[in-house]
């Protein structure tokens, strides 16, 4: 059994079906691809597992737990955490304070307690400032603590937005197109950073992006949607080369091109090595002559 799963998945918004038969899996660990052109169902996809939308049919399993009746807040309490394509922070307040506004529902002392200051909540505070600043370190965020969101560059408030996220401990990261809109060196450091927070936190990460060269050298597997349908899956190099993804994103055309490229070059390497063995042969039988 995987780490995570989504099974039969189907969304239905009146007569337009979204998604259909969506089976997906993550071991624990991986970074797992989404990929697919615009309109495939990615994003709706996203909101079914956190509890956005409800399908019609079909399960998501978090370690064999199926978390569908579950509300959001509890599916980010099983661990589940998603970021989104717009940022969403508060823009007139630092970075480090977003990060304690993020970590309030892992505080227990209550309003009273807050108020008057009692030990819980002291505990409480300290404990989030010492996440705040574990996360910042991870993510390279120190140099903008004290600056305030509405202040960043947009590849920054993304920064600080997985920051926020990361401040709940997820098991199970949703990353919702993290390399849009940010600059090219910003996209670079990007696959690192993932690894990254895989490799500290042992979080499993299902991404969505379009930026193909990041997506498929992070990867450990991808998923291709198209029309709502998974249409290929496996190692990245094994999808990409796949004619139903080439015929998504560039057309019939394009793919039955691909097609007849690999069987030209395939028969040209039988035919390469058919030649070489032949060739072989005689020059052994003039030796005996």
């Amino acid at each position: 059994m995987a780490f995570f799963e989504v099974r039969d998945m189907m969304i239905r918004f009146g007569g337009l079906i979204a998604n259909e038969d969506v089976d997906l899996a993550a071991e624990e660990g991986q970074i797992v691809g989404l990929i697919g052109p615009n309109g495939a169902g990615k994003s709706t996809l996203f909101n079914a597992i956190s509890g956005l939308i409800e399908p019609v049919r079909g399960k998501v399993l978090l370690e064999g737990e199926n978390i569908l009746p579950l509300l959001p807040y509890e599916r980010a309490g099983r661990g589940i955490g998603r970021t989104f394509q717009n940022v969403r922070l508060f823009p007139s307040i630092s970075v480090f304070e977003n990060l304690l506004v993020a970590y309030h529902t892992r505080m227990r002392g209550g309003l009273l307690a807050n108020v008057f200051r009692l030990p819980r909540a002291r505990s409480d505070e300290r404990r989030a400032r010492g996440r705040a600043e574990e996360v910042m370190e991870i993510v390279d965020l120190h140099p903008y603590a004290q600056r305030r969101a509405s202040e960043l560059s947009y590849g920054t408030l993304r920064m600080a937005e997985l920051a926020c996220l990361l401040m709940l401990t997820p098991r199970m990261i949703l990353l919702d197109e993290p390399a849009s809109g940010i600059a090219q060196k910003e996209t670079e450091a990007l696959g690192p950073l993932l690894r990254r927070i895989r490799d500290r936190l042992g979080a499993t990460i299902l991404l969505i992006e379009h930026d193909m060269p990041l997506v498929m050298s992070l990867s450990d597997v991808v998923y291709c949607l198209d029309l709502g349908r998974v249409i290929a899956s496996g190692p990245p190099a094994e999808v990409q080369r796949n004619p139903r993804v080439i015929e998504a994103y560039l057309g019939r055309r394009a793919a039955e091109q691909l097609e007849a490229a690999l069987a030209a070059a395939a028969g040209g390497g039988s035919a390469s090595a058919a030649g070489h063995r032949s060739g072989k042969g005689s020059r052994t039988g003039g030796r005996r002559d």
